[in-house]
């Protein structure tokens, strides 16, 4: 393992740097180190498929636990154990094949493979129908007397006593079976965005650097952050426009996706699609809502951001376009990918020696896909679900400092998976939802800490500050509004309403023009802004993103104890990555020394941001 430098060198020149914009390479062109080792879960494509029919034959034996679950502690043992090895595998399989997908979407075969590892699950879900029903049907008292007369059991003993929570949103078994074989069509919206947004969406051009380049999500996330103005605004006005071509395709898709999501919801007896996702996890409703509330009512705080973004442009009228524009004159924030390997291990020291040994050996182990290419999935993931190995990482690393900053997230999520599924057995490894991106956006706030400390130079400092400020616009802000249009469109389905992608449009618009002030004078909102919400995946993943801010939130209230060098809250930090599944989120929050149904949270997270608009304030006036 390399060492980890204790300093930062030359991070002044670093952070001066100009770097050309980003080309994307064909994948054969693109050295082995920075791709995933797929044999780390397969040897080959035939070992897939050998160990899928493996898996299929497997499943068969299901029907053969058909009345005996409540039999006795030992029958209900054998099925938890048998039911645990077929996931296990079943998991490994689908991230095999996701994950090969995923780096060209256009071939054929890995998209076969998919499709093949769904089958599979759906045709065993069918068998497996009557589980859930049949435990729900034991007396809890049986088995609360099953958990303590087999101690093997006590490791399923949260997911099992879960099942009379959740008895009133489980159905017969013919009703069950039905619900299962809705999986052979419940995900085709979410496919189909993904085939054509990544794949086969054709993309309009512009010139950059002297030459005409198609504006793939990777090139205009380079494009929208440049310097120039006019090179941004025609980039937005160029990309959106495309997107408006083919809004009432990605509208037919989201429909889709939320007329999945209000049926399952029905056909479960939940009051709403908003509670069908949340209950699961033990989350109240008014978590959701209150977070909605708290940040309209907070609106002021992000404008005053928007206006030191106006200010710091030196511009009269500041436009969405403007929003991931530099905003201090020849200071880009841009690195390699071995500069940012240097700082984000040098950032996570505090975390302990364990922890960055590891980050380490994700980088020099092939863990990450670092690089875009033509037809890989756009954006940035971590997947931990393959229990028996490591986790992987997909990135689309452009060089610059938002993708350091992303770099860092997902490897918090990566870190995350693998205390989780160092420390838990399989039944309680993998984590809620809820608590999924705290450990991410915790990572993010030490990389912050650590560079605003090493920056002494003014022009450097307000170029930090701005991205810090960036991070609460982006994760705070930006996700809850996503949150509000998620919840919005849903409750205009569950009303009739039609989701076109004309009315998609106008509900997002509306809600963008809100958050930006652009009645108020506060940032001009583009008309072609409105369809941006054709362009977010995280739609498809049934209220997730609403996770994003509130994980924010506990990650900024947990990170600054252990930056004070509080030792106690450093460990009850990593045993809360160590829990995974083990306890309800909101417990192991407060565990962890943090209660989310509580307003203090999201009170001192707004606080932190005015702190960091003082300071950029300070600095600003000193600079007159």
């Amino acid at each position: 393992m390399k060492k980890v430098s204790t300093k930062l060198l030359s991070l002044a020149l670093m952070l001066l740097t100009v770097m050309t914009s980003f080309a994307q390479k064909e994948r054969s062109e693109i050295e082995d180190k920075y791709k995933w080792n797929f044999t780390d879960l397969y040897e080959s494509d035939q070992a897939w498929s050998a160990a899928k029919d493996k898996l299929a034959q497997e499943m068969e034996k299901v029907s053969s636990y058909k009345g005996q679950l409540g039999t006795s502690a030992a029958s209900l043992l054998n099925y938890m154990q048998y039911s645990e090895q077929l996931m296990k595998e079943g998991y490994r399989l689908y991230i095999y094949a996701s994950l090969k997908s995923d780096v060209d979407l256009r071939d054929a075969d890995n998209m076969g493979r998919v499709k093949e590892i769904r089958q599979v699950f759906i045709e065993y879900g069918q068998k497996a129908s009557f589980v859930t029903p049949e435990l729900a049907a034991i007396p809890e008292a049986t088995m609360k007397q099953f958990i303590a007369e087999e101690p093997k059991l006590k490791i399923y003993e949260m997911g099992l006593m879960d099942v009379y929570r959740m008895k009133m949103h489980t159905l017969s078994e013919l009703e069950e079976a039905v619900m299962a074989k809705t999986g052979m069509i419940t995900g085709t919206a979410n496919a189909a965005f993904s085939v054509f947004s990544n794949a086969e969406m054709p993309r309009a051009t512009i010139m950059m650097d002297g030459k005409e380049t198609e504006l793939t999500p990777a090139s205009f996330s380079v494009a929208r952050s440049s310097a120039d103005r006019e090179m941004r605004q025609e980039a937005t006005k160029v990309y959106w426009d495309n997107y408006l071509k083919y809004e009432g395709t990605f509208g037919e898709m989201l429909n889709g996706q939320v007329k999945v999501n209000v049926f399952r919801a029905k056909a479960r007896n939940y009051n709403s699609a908003l509670e069908a996702a949340v209950k699961p996890n033990n989350i109240p409703v008014e978590v959701y809502k209150s977070l909605v509330e708290n940040v309209n009512n907070n609106l002021e705080t992000f404008h005053r951001y928007l206006a030191l973004k106006k200010r710091m442009l030196g511009v009269d009228e500041l436009v969405y376009s403007d929003m991931y524009a530099p905003t201090v004159k020849g200071v880009e924030l841009k690195y390699s990918y071995e500069e940012a390997q240097e700082l984000i291990l040098t950032s996570l020291k505090p975390l302990g020696k364990e922890y960055v040994e590891v980050v380490d050996k994700a980088f020099n182990s092939r863990w990450i896909d670092v690089y875009p290419n033509p037809g890989k999935r756009s954006g940035a993931y971590s997947n931990g679900g393959a229990y028996d190995v490591h986790p992987y990482i997909l990135m689309n690393y452009t060089d610059q400092y938002n993708e350091v900053s992303t770099l860092t997230h997902e490897l918090g999520h990566t870190m995350h998976s693998y205390f989780s599924n160092k420390t838990q057995p399989f039944a309680t490894a993998d984590y809620a939802t809820f608590v999924a991106e705290v450990a991410s956006t915790f990572n993010e706030v030490l990389l912050n800490d650590m560079m605003q400390k090493k920056l002494k130079d003014d022009d450097l400092r307000l170029s930090l500050l701005m991205s810090m400020l960036d991070g609460f616009k982006g994760t705070l802000f930006r996700q809850t509004q996503f949150a509000e249009f998620e919840l919005a469109i849903h409750e205009a389905a569950e009303k009739g309403t039609p989701l076109t992608g004309k009315v998609l449009t106008q509900m997002y618009g509306d809600i963008t023009r809100k958050y930006y002030g652009h009645d108020k004078g506060v940032c001009t909102v583009e008309d072609n802004i409105a369809v941006e919400w054709a362009a977010i995946p995280h739609f498809y993943m049934n209220f997730y993103v609403y996770q994003y801010s509130t994980s924010f939130v506990a990650s900024q209230a947990l990170a600054a104890k252990v930056l004070e060098g509080d030792k106690e809250a450093t460990k009850r930090y990593i045993e809360f990555l160590s829990s995974g599944g083990s306890d309800y989120p909101i417990e192991l929050l407060k565990k962890a020394g943090v209660d989310m149904t509580s307003s203090e949270p999201f009170d001192k997270a707004i606080e932190a941001m005015n702190s960091i608009m003082d300071e950029i304030e300070a600095i600003l006036n000193k600079k007159k």
